[in-house]
Protein backbone atom coordinates (compact mmCIF):
# COMPACT_ATOMS: atom_id res chain seq x y z
CA UNK A 1 0.00 0.00 0.00
CA UNK A 2 0.91 3.37 -0.89
CA UNK A 3 -1.24 6.17 -0.26
CA UNK A 4 -4.75 6.34 1.35
CA UNK A 5 -7.56 8.75 2.08
CA UNK A 6 -11.16 9.26 2.95
CA UNK A 7 -13.74 9.55 0.58
CA UNK A 8 -17.39 9.25 1.17
CA UNK A 9 -16.78 7.18 4.08
CA UNK A 10 -14.48 4.90 2.26
CA UNK A 11 -10.70 4.05 2.28
CA UNK A 12 -9.11 5.12 -1.13
CA UNK A 13 -6.09 3.41 -1.17
CA UNK A 14 -3.62 3.36 -4.14
CA UNK A 15 -1.95 -0.13 -4.36
CA UNK A 16 1.21 -0.83 -7.11
CA UNK A 17 3.58 -3.94 -7.06
CA UNK A 18 2.94 -7.08 -4.69
CA UNK A 19 -0.52 -5.26 -3.10
CA UNK A 20 -1.78 -4.92 -6.58
CA UNK A 21 -1.65 -8.22 -6.95
CA UNK A 22 -2.78 -9.46 -3.92
CA UNK A 23 -6.21 -7.64 -4.61
CA UNK A 24 -5.98 -9.11 -8.12
CA UNK A 25 -9.23 -11.89 -7.45
CA UNK A 26 -11.17 -8.97 -5.71
CA UNK A 27 -11.05 -6.68 -9.13
CA UNK A 28 -12.10 -9.48 -11.24
CA UNK A 29 -15.19 -10.32 -9.16
CA UNK A 30 -16.40 -6.47 -9.34
CA UNK A 31 -15.51 -6.31 -12.67
CA UNK A 32 -17.97 -9.18 -13.29
CA UNK A 33 -20.72 -7.42 -10.93
CA UNK A 34 -20.64 -4.47 -12.27
CA UNK A 35 -19.76 -4.67 -16.55
CA UNK A 36 -23.22 -7.17 -16.25
CA UNK A 37 -25.39 -3.97 -16.19
CA UNK A 38 -26.32 -1.90 -19.37
CA UNK A 39 -23.85 -0.09 -21.16
CA UNK A 40 -21.71 -3.43 -21.15
CA UNK A 41 -23.73 -6.23 -20.43
CA UNK A 42 -20.73 -8.29 -20.00
CA UNK A 43 -21.10 -12.28 -19.08
CA UNK A 44 -17.83 -12.53 -17.64
CA UNK A 45 -16.01 -15.27 -15.90
CA UNK A 46 -13.79 -15.25 -12.41
CA UNK A 47 -11.00 -17.30 -14.81
CA UNK A 48 -10.47 -15.39 -17.64
CA UNK A 49 -10.94 -11.91 -16.32
CA UNK A 50 -8.01 -13.05 -13.67
CA UNK A 51 -5.74 -14.17 -16.96
CA UNK A 52 -7.14 -10.85 -18.47
CA UNK A 53 -5.40 -9.10 -15.15
CA UNK A 54 -2.22 -10.19 -15.48
CA UNK A 55 -1.55 -7.44 -17.83
CA UNK A 56 -1.73 -5.15 -14.98
CA UNK A 57 0.04 -7.47 -12.92
CA UNK A 58 3.26 -7.79 -15.17
CA UNK A 59 3.51 -3.88 -15.93
CA UNK A 60 6.15 -2.49 -13.20
CA UNK A 61 4.15 1.11 -13.50
CA UNK A 62 0.40 -0.23 -13.58
CA UNK A 63 -1.96 0.95 -10.56
CA UNK A 64 -4.94 -0.02 -8.36
CA UNK A 65 -7.18 2.32 -6.90
CA UNK A 66 -9.10 -0.06 -4.37
CA UNK A 67 -12.16 1.38 -2.40
CA UNK A 68 -12.77 -0.14 1.01
CA UNK A 69 -15.65 -0.41 3.53
CA UNK A 70 -13.72 -1.59 6.00
CA UNK A 71 -11.73 -4.38 4.48
CA UNK A 72 -13.80 -5.52 1.66
CA UNK A 73 -13.14 -3.62 -2.04
CA UNK A 74 -16.56 -2.43 -3.46
CA UNK A 75 -14.96 -0.73 -5.89
CA UNK A 76 -11.56 -0.18 -8.11
CA UNK A 77 -10.51 1.62 -10.53
CA UNK A 78 -6.82 0.40 -12.95
CA UNK A 79 -3.97 2.25 -14.80
CA UNK A 80 -0.67 1.69 -16.85
CA UNK A 81 1.21 2.66 -19.59
CA UNK A 82 -0.43 2.50 -22.89
CA UNK A 83 2.70 0.85 -24.19
CA UNK A 84 1.75 -2.34 -21.88
CA UNK A 85 -1.07 -2.92 -22.92
CA UNK A 86 -2.42 -5.03 -25.30
CA UNK A 87 -2.36 -4.63 -29.36
CA UNK A 88 -5.81 -3.68 -29.73
CA UNK A 89 -5.78 -0.85 -27.83
CA UNK A 90 -2.33 0.36 -28.70
CA UNK A 91 -2.97 0.66 -32.33
CA UNK A 92 -5.21 2.75 -32.63
CA UNK A 93 -2.97 5.54 -31.13
CA UNK A 94 -0.33 4.48 -33.28
CA UNK A 95 -2.47 5.07 -36.81
CA UNK A 96 -2.85 8.82 -35.01
CA UNK A 97 0.19 9.68 -34.57
CA UNK A 98 0.68 9.43 -30.65
CA UNK A 99 4.15 8.93 -29.10
CA UNK A 100 3.14 5.44 -27.37
CA UNK A 101 5.62 5.91 -24.23
CA UNK A 102 3.65 9.50 -23.42
CA UNK A 103 -0.03 8.01 -22.75
CA UNK A 104 -0.84 6.93 -19.68
CA UNK A 105 -3.90 4.05 -20.30
CA UNK A 106 -6.82 3.65 -18.33
CA UNK A 107 -8.74 0.87 -17.71
CA UNK A 108 -11.64 0.08 -15.89
CA UNK A 109 -13.66 1.86 -13.23
CA UNK A 110 -16.24 0.07 -10.94
CA UNK A 111 -18.34 0.77 -8.09
CA UNK A 112 -21.07 -0.96 -6.34
CA UNK A 113 -24.15 0.48 -7.05
CA UNK A 114 -24.74 1.01 -3.45
CA UNK A 115 -21.59 3.36 -2.82
CA UNK A 116 -22.24 5.79 -5.85
CA UNK A 117 -23.09 9.18 -5.42
CA UNK A 118 -20.54 9.79 -3.04
CA UNK A 119 -16.94 11.16 -4.99
CA UNK A 120 -15.58 7.82 -5.48
CA UNK A 121 -15.28 8.37 -8.85
CA UNK A 122 -13.80 11.73 -9.39
CA UNK A 123 -11.44 9.94 -6.51
CA UNK A 124 -10.74 7.27 -9.41
CA UNK A 125 -9.50 9.38 -11.72
CA UNK A 126 -7.45 12.23 -9.36
CA UNK A 127 -5.44 9.48 -8.19
CA UNK A 128 -4.96 7.64 -11.36
CA UNK A 129 -4.09 10.88 -12.83
CA UNK A 130 -1.46 11.63 -10.09
CA UNK A 131 0.11 8.55 -10.02
CA UNK A 132 0.62 9.19 -13.50
CA UNK A 133 1.89 12.21 -13.31
CA UNK A 134 4.59 11.17 -9.89
CA UNK A 135 6.06 8.71 -12.68
CA UNK A 136 7.13 11.37 -14.78
CA UNK A 137 7.09 10.59 -18.29
CA UNK A 138 3.76 11.11 -19.61
CA UNK A 139 1.77 13.80 -21.16
CA UNK A 140 -1.33 12.08 -21.74
CA UNK A 141 -3.84 10.39 -19.71
CA UNK A 142 -6.71 8.27 -21.90
CA UNK A 143 -9.26 5.48 -21.61
CA UNK A 144 -11.90 3.94 -23.97
CA UNK A 145 -15.77 3.33 -23.02
CA UNK A 146 -18.82 1.28 -24.96
CA UNK A 147 -20.91 2.58 -28.17
CA UNK A 148 -24.13 2.04 -27.47
CA UNK A 149 -27.37 3.03 -29.28
CA UNK A 150 -29.24 5.67 -28.25
CA UNK A 151 -32.43 2.81 -28.52
CA UNK A 152 -30.59 -0.24 -27.49
CA UNK A 153 -33.19 -2.83 -26.05
CA UNK A 154 -31.74 -3.06 -22.63
CA UNK A 155 -30.59 0.29 -22.11
CA UNK A 156 -32.58 1.38 -18.82
CA UNK A 157 -35.14 4.54 -18.66
CA UNK A 158 -32.83 6.30 -16.10
CA UNK A 159 -29.65 5.11 -17.82
CA UNK A 160 -27.52 8.61 -17.79
CA UNK A 161 -24.09 8.34 -19.67
CA UNK A 162 -21.02 9.72 -17.97
CA UNK A 163 -20.11 12.08 -20.97
CA UNK A 164 -20.82 14.65 -18.99
CA UNK A 165 -18.84 13.22 -15.58
CA UNK A 166 -15.51 12.62 -18.22
CA UNK A 167 -15.71 16.07 -19.66
CA UNK A 168 -16.35 17.65 -16.22
CA UNK A 169 -12.65 15.86 -15.63
CA UNK A 170 -11.08 17.74 -18.51
CA UNK A 171 -11.73 14.39 -20.99
CA UNK A 172 -12.77 14.94 -24.71
CA UNK A 173 -13.33 12.12 -27.73
CA UNK A 174 -10.96 11.56 -29.91
CA UNK A 175 -13.07 12.19 -33.34
CA UNK A 176 -13.01 8.97 -34.90
CA UNK A 177 -10.36 7.01 -32.52
CA UNK A 178 -12.32 3.87 -32.02
CA UNK A 179 -11.18 -0.15 -31.16
CA UNK A 180 -13.02 -2.67 -31.61
CA UNK A 181 -13.38 -5.48 -28.35
CA UNK A 182 -15.29 -8.81 -28.55
CA UNK A 183 -17.23 -10.59 -25.83
CA UNK A 184 -20.59 -12.12 -24.66
CA UNK A 185 -23.52 -9.68 -23.71
CA UNK A 186 -25.97 -11.39 -21.47
CA UNK A 187 -28.05 -12.07 -24.13
CA UNK A 188 -26.09 -13.12 -26.99
CA UNK A 189 -25.24 -16.80 -27.02
CA UNK A 190 -21.22 -16.22 -28.41
CA UNK A 191 -19.22 -13.17 -28.20
CA UNK A 192 -19.46 -10.20 -30.63
CA UNK A 193 -17.67 -7.13 -31.85
CA UNK A 194 -18.00 -4.15 -29.60
CA UNK A 195 -17.18 -0.54 -30.82
CA UNK A 196 -15.01 1.63 -28.05
CA UNK A 197 -14.26 5.43 -28.38
CA UNK A 198 -11.17 6.72 -27.06
CA UNK A 199 -11.29 9.38 -24.26
CA UNK A 200 -8.16 11.77 -23.85
CA UNK A 201 -6.75 14.82 -21.87
CA UNK A 202 -3.22 16.24 -21.22
CA UNK A 203 -1.59 15.41 -17.86
CA UNK A 204 0.42 19.01 -17.72
CA UNK A 205 -2.74 21.01 -16.79
CA UNK A 206 -5.73 20.41 -13.97
CA UNK A 207 -9.29 20.57 -14.36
Amino acid sequence: MNDERLVGGLTIRRLTGSDLKRHIGALAELRIVVFRDFPYLYDGHVDYESNYLQTYVNSRDSVLIAAFDGERIVGASTGLPLEHETDNIVAPFKRFGFDIGSVFYFGESVLLRHYRGRGIGVAFFEERESWARTLGRFSFASFCGVIRPANHPRRPDDFVPLDSFWRRRGYHPVDGMEAVFRWRDLDESDQSDKRMRFWMRSLNNNV
